[in-house]
């Protein structure tokens, strides 16, 4: 009897997977975690998530970081009205909150962020977002930011699901395939709406 012996690309198709497999159990086994006290020339927050807005103010009130971007702001939230919920005092919002409007997605979320970051002439920032949402937002900011920019990941615990997890696990993959083929940059028009997930 000849026992079966898989074609070539069998074999390449089963390492695939096995790679695949391996990558998503990193994936959701050892999830980014919150960051410690360093310092940074600003602090990023990306809308989308809870705990996100209130993680970079604590960041901007302990000192740890001299300017504040919440990337991703709803149009309809006001300066006034965000100020009253965070309780953010005027001189501080004056000097140190930016609120960006023009993120609809991560990608444009790294994009609004590079452009802070040059406009400040930062070198180090804290990137804060949810923990299964933190590789491909820095992975991005990477991307777009300027070259030797210093990103500290500093994420927010969650419990998500195994579907949320294989979702991320697949669009982190995919957003790294379409970096390699030169994918074109961010559009200009935010048509698509506001997922800032």
């Amino acid at each position: 009897m000849r026992l079966f012996k898989p074609s070539g690309l069998l074999r390449a198709v089963l390492a695939l997977v096995l790679v695949w497999l391996l990558g998503f159990l990193w994936f959701a086994l050892l999830l980014p975690r919150p960051a410690g006290p360093d310092h940074t020339d600003g602090v990023i927050v990306l809308t989308g998530g809870p705990g996100r807005i209130a993680r970079g103010l604590e960041v901007l009130r302990a000192g740890q970081a001299q300017r504040l971007l919440v990337s991703g702001v709803d149009p309809q939230v006001t300066r006034d009205r965000f100020a009253n919920e965070y309780a953010v005092p005027p001189a501080q919002f004056a000097c140190c909150v930016t609120l960006g409007y023009r993120a609809y997605d991560t990608r444009s979320n790294a994009r609004e962020a590079a452009d802070w970051i040059v406009r400040h002439r930062m070198h180090s920032v804290r990137l804060v977002t949810t923990d299964w949402h933190m590789r491909r937002a820095a992975f991005d900011l990477t991307v777009a930011g300027p070259r030797g920019l210093t990103i500290i990941e500093d994420a927010v615990p969650s419990q998500p699901a195994m579907k949320m997890l294989f979702v991320e696990y697949n669009k982190l993959l995919a957003r790294m395939a379409a970096w390699l083929v030169g994918w074109p940059p961010v559009p200009s028009d935010p048509a698509a709406g506001h997922d800032h997930a």
